[in-house]
């Protein structure tokens, strides 16, 4: 083999190529900070939040890459076609070896001088305190009515009361009709939030309008409008274009709501929720007052039972009853009492009947008396005397004979 004229290459692995390319890429103040004019193509958003797009023009196209930070400070998603300048680097995907511009910032042709003034007042009124998180005013809990300016026409307003309707249909809802669009909308938005403030019982504002571009939504991006929002006497809710849409009334409002729908949603508590929890709360209240009840039942009955122990008249029972005992000791002893006092009697009277000369007559004897006395001897009579014989039923005169 002949000897090479040519001097040796160095070898490289592609991984070590990509390595030295971005090296490179990152060290070139060319390619760096720098601004790049296109129209966008192929554009898709991540789950991430990452957005993904090419830039062309009639000769070439780049490959787009903006991080998720960087795109949270988008007025709105770009879309295919439209013409924008972007502010990043040129960088490289090692992994495929494409070239990439990461981008920081993207405007959108026509609009840059906006976005500069969007920055200006919102940085100007951020210092005056108008976006301070002290000064939000919470939401109603149950608000009586909801005032609502926005265009009497447009889809967000039909998206608001279908909400309401659905959620807090208790609530009052007061319409102040205003353009959202064009050179006399904020005049007209500015006039609404103050006949709302001043309307009796409207307890929450919401100030509202479906998406569009930076130029459909300016009107919410003006000083007055901010202000008006500030000076409100109620809760101001911002539900001003779609999630991504960002205005300076957005800022300044006590709530920031992504769309109108979900202003709506912001503004009024959930009926159904607070059913569910009305029926909770009772079926607790029935359950506490059931024990409460059977408790104080319980403790009734137990006080009842002392006081019927301390009350006079079981006293007065208990002293009844002892005399009712002693009654029926008495009438027993009374009763014996007389039984062998009868008794004696009973015997008393037959020793008298035995002794009765009246009885003694009755079985045939017979009292003799001579002149009053009883004789009691032969001695004491002679034949011929006189006598008076008693027998039982009666008296008759005799004489004695000699026997």
């Amino acid at each position: 083999m002949q000897p090479s004229l040519f001097p040796a290459s160095p070898t490289l692995t592609v991984g070590e190529l990509m390595r030295h390319l971005k090296a490179l890429l990152a060290t070139d103040e060319v390619v760096q900070n720098l601004w790049v004019r296109g129209e966008v193509s192929n554009f898709t958003r991540a789950a991430s939040g990452h957005l993904y797009f090419s830039l062309k023009d009639g000769e070439s196209a780049v490959r787009c890459v903006m991080w998720r930070p960087a795109a949270q400070g988008l007025l709105r998603r770009p879309v295919d076609g439209d013409a924008v300048r972007a502010l990043g680097s040129i960088g490289l995907y090692e992994v495929r070896g494409d070239l990439q511009l990461v981008v920081e910032e993207l405007q959108f042709d026509g609009v840059g001088a906006l976005w500069r003034q969007f920055e200006a007042l919102r940085a100007r009124l951020g210092a005056e305190g108008l976006f301070a998180p002290e000064r939000k005013r919470p939401l109603p809990l149950f608000p009586r009515s909801i005032g609502v300016v926005t265009s009497e026409t447009g889809a967000a307003l039909q998206d608001i009361l279908r909400t309401l309707r659905l959620r807090w249909s208790l609530a009052q809802v007061v319409l102040c009709p205003c353009q959202v669009q064009g050179a006399e909308a904020p005049a007209q938005i500015v006039a609404a939030i103050r006949a709302l403030g001043g309307v009796p019982d409207v307890d929450v504002i919401i100030v509202a309008r479906g998406g569009g571009s930076i130029e459909d939504l300016w009107a919410f991006n003006e000083e007055v409008v901010a202000r008006a929002i500030y000076a409100s006497p109620v809760c101001v809710i911002s539900g001003v274009g779609h999630e991504t849409d960002t205005t300076i009334a957005d800022f300044v409002a006590d709530y920031r709501a992504a769309t109108p729908t979900a202003a709506a949603a912001h503004a009024s508590p959930d009926q159904r929720e607070i059913m569910r929890s009305l029926h909770d709360m009772q079926s607790r209240l029935w359950l506490a007052m059931d024990s409460r009840i059977t408790e104080r039942a319980g403790q009734a009955q137990i006080l009842k039972r002392a006081l019927a122990r301390l009350t006079p008249q079981a006293q007065i029972d208990r002293s009844r009853q002892r005399i009712d005992d002693q009654v029926r000791v008495l009438t027993r002893a009374s009763q014996h009492r007389l039984q062998v006092l009868h008794e004696r009697v009973a015997s008393r009277r037959g020793h008298l009947s035995a002794l009765n000369p009246q009885a003694i007559l009755a079985r045939g004897y017979a009292l003799v008396r001579k002149n009053g006395q009883s004789v009691t001897r032969v001695k004491q009579v002679a034949p011929g005397d006189p006598i008076s014989v008693t027998v039982s039923d009666g008296s008759f005169e005799a004489r004695v004979e000699p026997v």
